[in-house]
């Protein structure tokens, strides 16, 4: 027989589930109202029981077969257990009951979206607009379907939309600067940002994305002090006080860079990343031993942190400990196989323990991964020609000068490797070549080879150019 209970929809909801379970253990068939089986619902859901969620919806749907909230409820649960046909099949009833209600063409949308059916994602979405109270978070979400198919203007539309609708929601805010940043139109989102500003100047979100675009404009003052705003009315704003370090270290103001770090310890746990930016600030200002300390704390909180092994290694090359040196830098490698600067310093130290051949193959790799890195060229040619491989070196500059037509070093280093090998009607033709490219720089030459000095063929070539 089944007993009917008169709920107030306001009771407390761990009522009605102690009234639900008493139900289950004595197998009986107790009468819920809807209100009260979509609270018994949700308890489950927040208790993460999607299993004993369903099991009402179960009940909730034989009490009540045409209320399409548990048709949804259903729908909602089916996805989180991974019952994917079953939540398309369930909407669809729901859809046939009550084909006005949003969160059916909402849940069908998410799911198509997860399934990268954009089209399908889209269509849904747009029948869900006229439907629904608020319509931000679904302009957000076909916001994020343009995104996945690569349509970044039609994406930022819908952003902008969005932020009409709520000019609060910030995933909106950050997604607009994704975009913005993707198509790097950084100028138009300075743009946006102070707009949105002047509207909502206590906007810590706003303020926080106006600093990441003047980053990326370089423009490293204006970020510093949109940081600080955002700072100011969000005081344990993390992402803040970190993005100003960064901007201050591109300042070169490490040491105001390393407190304002520090201030991050204030308001969360140190991170890794933290941890090796205050490392990086100090060896900067060539303070080894308490970079050394911060690049340590980093790998004891993130061993997979290759950069922080790194500047470990940087801090012993600075004292001279090469060989030490030698042994982070390889832990960095093992790390990031790919990494240029990691391959760099471990050529480098190479040649200052004196092992040339190793010292080479490193640079060969350097140039592999980054073949604009003039420095390596030059220093890679600079071993071969100390081991009297001057074939060798002259064929290294000729290969850097194809990736690296503009730099001047490059022209300046061939004279020298030409001249060291008698071919000098050559090598006053790459002089010339050198000087177009940038006169000033012909002490290059000289630094290298001092005798070159006492050559008039170069010196009247280079007095054409620019007077010494």
């Amino acid at each position: 027989m089944e007993e009917e209970f008169d709920y107030n929809f306001s009771e407390d909801p761990r009522f009605s589930v102690e009234r639900y379970e008493e139900m289950i253990r004595n197998h009986d068939q107790y009468f819920f109202d809807a209100q009260v089986f979509e609270n018994i619902i949700d308890y489950y859901i927040e208790k993460n029981d999607p299993v004993k969620a369903l099991q009402v919806v179960g009940y909730a749907r034989s009490q009540h077969p045409f209320a399409a909230v548990f048709l949804i409820k259903q729908a909602q649960l089916f996805i989180v257990t991974n019952q994917v046909a079953d939540a398309f099949a369930i909407l669809e009833k729901a859809e046939s009951l009550e084909p006005s209600e949003a969160d059916i063409y909402i849940i069908r949308g998410n799911l198509y979206e997860s399934l990268e059916r954009h089209e399908e994602a889209l269509e849904n979405y747009e029948k869900a607009l006229p439907l629904a109270e608020e319509t931000d978070d679904i302009l957000l979400h076909i916001a994020f379907v343009y995104q996945s198919k690569g349509e970044y203007d039609s994406a930022i539309t819908y952003l902008k939309l969005c932020l009409e609708q709520n000019m609060e929601n910030q995933d909106a805010l950050y997604e607009l600067a994704f975009c913005y940043d993707v198509m790097d139109r950084q100028h138009e989102s300075v743009q946006f940002y102070e707009q949105y500003i002047d509207k909502e100047p206590y906007s810590y979100a706003a303020w926080y994305n106006l600093g990441n675009a003047f980053t990326k404009l370089g423009l490293f003052e204006k970020a510093i002090d949109a940081y600080d705003y955002a700072i100011l009315i969000n005081e344990s704003f993390t992402y803040a006080y970190f993005n100003k370090g960064n901007a201050l270290i591109n300042l070169d103001k490490f040491a105001e860079a390393i407190e304002v770090y520090k201030q991050t310890l204030e308001y969360e746990s140190a991170s890794a990343d933290t941890y090796c930016s205050i490392g990086e600030c100090y060896e900067k200002l060539e303070r080894m031993d308490e970079a050394r300390a911060y690049y340590k704390k980093a790998v004891r909180k993130d061993a997979k942190m290759g950069d922080a092994w790194f500047g470990i290694g940087v801090t012993l090359d600075f004292e001279e400990r090469y060989f030490e040196a030698m042994r982070y830098y390889k832990r960095a490698l093992e790390l990031d196989n790919n990494n240029a600067d990691y391959w760099f310093a471990i050529a480098d130290a190479n040649y200052k323990l004196g092992n040339l051949p190793e010292s080479e193959e490193a640079y060969a790799k350097v140039i592999e991964l980054n073949p604009l890195d003039v420095d390596a060229w030059l220093d890679y040619s600079s071993i071969l020609y100390e081991q009297y491989k001057i074939t060798a070196a002259i064929e290294t500059i000729a290969e850097a000068i194809k990736n690296n037509p503009d730099a001047a070093e490059l022209f300046y280093r061939m004279v020298a490797y030409l001249f060291a090998k008698g071919e000098y009607n050559e090598a006053l033709k790459y002089l010339e070549t050198a000087l177009t490219t940038d006169p000033e720089k012909h002490y290059i030459l000289f630094e290298y080879l001092p005798q070159l000095q006492e050559n008039k063929a170069i010196v009247d070539i280079i007095n054409r150019f620019y007077r010494i």
